[in-house]
Order: structure tokens, then sequence, then C-alpha cells
């Protein structure tokens, strides 16, 4: 999130709205390596951890190792088709005259060239995680991010590099990331179960990494095919609206990734104790989860709310992006409290191994429902229509992500008492 939110303010502060909606065009596909990341790193730190709560250690090494390396062969893959198809791939997205330039450039550098280390640097930092090494993974990623905020305005203002000075910081900092994450594995040595030699590399873990990965990647996937529907919309109403959504859709997006972190924090412990049937200790670190996202979250809301147009202007000076984007994050914000509990239900059961209930709820939530929905709004009410999308998605699914998660639960505890 600091790497979108740093790109995004630096460029900004340039004052050309057409190189904001170049990074807001380019963003959602460089956010499906975060899916790929969350296909490989959370589902390889599930079953890791699910490992270590059956005192499977033996293992381990081999998921770790087709975790990365694997991850690290489809992004390679990703990133060259993306190469080959960037001209039509950028239309696709919504690129104007004025915006294909800068977005060609800012593609090439975090995607094409930067792939790789973003994706390794997220399974890496996944992979510490799930044996408990928090702090670890936190200092890989702080790192990155600070990185990334130090060389922004350097390569932008100093080197005058505009866009594609942000593109070169983030897909540096990625690389040092994972040199980050490298040296710490080196120096935890015992401690950690975990190998990163491509000579454990088995396909024989695939298929549970990917049934419970499967189901975040898709959640993160379509997100950005929503995003990427939203912003090719918004573009038939020109540059300033997509410039305005893509700076919104960062700040909306703070709050739900503080959310993921807690969904990852939590997730080493909900899969330890599944996997030794301790369901009530699970269910009290659920739910607690839960209740600190709400909180926080309705915070961000009353903060967004309050102070939408001083945050605007920070973002970028040109005052119709600005009041533009005001309007914009009052509404959009109000959907980050139900949006933040559906998540976190949903990694609740990738988590427990359970990626077929979560791949359900991602699919009718983003594919069912928003997708839809968000042309449905823009053919009725136009594009304030399209921004209340999101609240009207996560209304209708609260239900169903609570219903799946007590029958899921239901069904353990049937379990257990059969058991015994």
């Amino acid at each position: 999130m600091i790497y979108n939110l740093a790109d995004t303010f630096f460029v900004g502060q340039i004052g050309n709205p057409a190189m904001v909606a170049a990074v807001s065009l380019v963003s959602p596909w460089f956010n499906l390596l975060t899916a790929l990341g969350n296909l490989f790193g959370l589902g390889g730190s599930s079953l890791i951890s699910r490992m270590l709560g059956a005192k499977k250690h033996g293992n381990i090494k081999h998921v770790a190792a087709f975790s990365v390396w694997g991850g690290a062969a489809v992004t390679l893959v990703f990133s060259l088709g993306t190469f080959l198809a960037r001209g039509p791939l950028l239309r696709f997205l919504g690129a104007s005259p004025d915006t294909y330039g800068y977005a060609e450039s800012y593609l090439f550098w975090v995607v094409v060239m930067g792939g790789i280390p973003t994706m390794v640097s997220l399974t890496l930092g996944h992979l510490l995680r799930s044996e408990g090494h928090a702090r670890e993974a936190s200092a890989g990623m702080m790192f990155g991010g600070i990185l990334n905020v130090v060389l922004d305005p350097v390569l932008i203002f100093g080197f005058h590099m505009d866009v594609a000075g942000a593109a070169i910081a983030t897909a540096f900092s990625n690389a040092a990331s994972v040199v980050f994450f490298v040296i710490r594995y080196l120096k935890l040595g015992n401690q950690t179960s975990v190998s990163l030699h491509p000579k454990h590399f088995t396909f024989r873990f695939a298929g549970p990494i990917f049934s419970v990965g499967l189901a975040s990647a898709l959640a993160t996937a379509l997100g950005n095919a929503s995003n990427m529907v939203m912003v090719r919309l918004a573009s038939g109403y020109g540059d300033i609206p997509v410039a305005a959504y893509g700076i919104v859709k960062r700040i909306d997006q703070f709050p739900l990734n503080v959310s993921m972190g807690l969904c990852q924090g939590f997730m080493p412990l909900v899969g330890y104790n599944f996997a030794a049937e301790n369901y009530d200790r699970m269910r009290h670190v659920s739910v607690f989860s839960w209740k600190t996202a709400l909180v926080m979250s309705i915070c961000f809301v009353a903060c967004f709310a309050g102070f939408a147009p001083q945050i605007l202007h920070v973002f970028i000076p040109e005052a119709q992006t600005s009041t533009l984007g005001t309007r914009f994050l009052r509404i959009a914000c109000l959907a980050v409290p139900l949006t933040s509990v559906n998540f976190l239900i949903s990694y609740t059961l990738q988590a427990m191994g359970k990626g077929i209930q979560s791949a359900a709820l991602t699919f009718s939530r983003q594919g069912l429902l928003n997708i839809p929905l968000l042309i449905l709004m823009n053919v009725l009410v136009g594009l304030y229509g399209m921004i209340w999308t999101q609240l009207v998605v996560e209304i209708i699914m609260l239900p169903v992500s609570l219903g799946m998660y007590g029958m899921t639960l239901k069904r353990l505890r049937g379990t257990e008492k059969t058991a015994g």
C-alpha cells in the first residue's frame, strides 16, 4: 500500500492529472502481482502453519521451495506476456492519447522489470509469518516501503524522471526487499524449517497450496478486475475522473490493507489451532481480529469523511481533480467497515484450509455482484453510481459471509463431538 500511496502522492505533486491517471490505469494490472504473491505465498504459508500444528516439519522445505520458485516462474511468464501485449493492454485499460506514454513507461518498470521482485518479496514475507517470524516479515516490508518513499522524490524531482522515476523506485525497492528477506533467512539458520534452495522444489504440494491460495488470488484478481472496469468506465468521462478515482482508491485501500495485515497476522494462529483441533481458541482469535478491524475502519471513515478536502489536496493540488476526489472519497469510505469484516471472514476460512468456501464468497462478491453492478449503476446513475456500488455489494455479502463461517464452525464442532 505504501508503494502505491507514495507513487500517487509524489506524481500528484507534479500537478499533471494525466500522469496521475496513467498511474491509476496501470495500478490494477500491477496489483495482479499481489494475486500471484497470494496464490503461492498465502497458499504456502497457510499449509506450513497447518503442518506446524500437525507436527509435520519435514515437508515444510518442499512447500517453501515450490512457493518461491514456482511463483517466480509464473510471474516471469506474466511479465513477458505484459510486455508483448502492452499496446492492446493499455488501450483496454483506458489509456488516452494524453496518458498512453506515461502509462507505458510505468507499466514497463513496475510489471515487466519489477514483476518477479515484487512477487517474490510478497511470498517471502508470507512464509516468514507462517512460522511466527512476524517481526522479520514486517521489517522486510517496511524496508522496501521506506526505501520507495525516499527514492520517489529523488528520481521524480531530482533526476526529472516523472512517472518513470516513480516506477523505477518501486521496482528497485521490491528487489531490495527480496535481498533483505534472503539475508534474514540466512541469519535464522536452524530457527526456521523453511528452505529456499531449488533442490527442494516439487509439485507434490501444489494441490493443497493452490486450494487455499487460489481463494486469495481470486479475491485480488477479481478486485483488480472490478477496478479495471471502474477505470475503463470512468475514462469515458475524461482523464480527470480517472485521476480522482485513482487517488481515492489508494486512500480508500489504506484501511483495507491494514485489515489485510490483520488477516496475515492471524492466519498462522488460525491455521495452527485448526490443525491442533483447538477450535475455541481459533474462534476467539478470529472474532477478536474482526472486532479490531471494525473499530479501526470506523475511525478511518470518520477521518476520511471529515478531512476529505485536505487529504485530496495533499495528493494533488490541482483544484478540479481534488474537488471531484473529495466527493468520491466521502462516498467510497462508507463501505470500508463492511469490506474489512467480509475480507477477514474469507481469510479465516482460507487459514482453516477451506479454500472452496472462501473462493465461493470471493467469486460471489467480486464476480457475480460487483462487476455487473458497476456496469448497471453506470448506466442508471452515471459516474457517482459506480462509487456507491461497493457499499451495496458489501451490505448484500455480510450476512452471506457470516452464514458461511457459522456453518463451517458448526460442522467442525459436530465432527469434534462425533470423534469424542
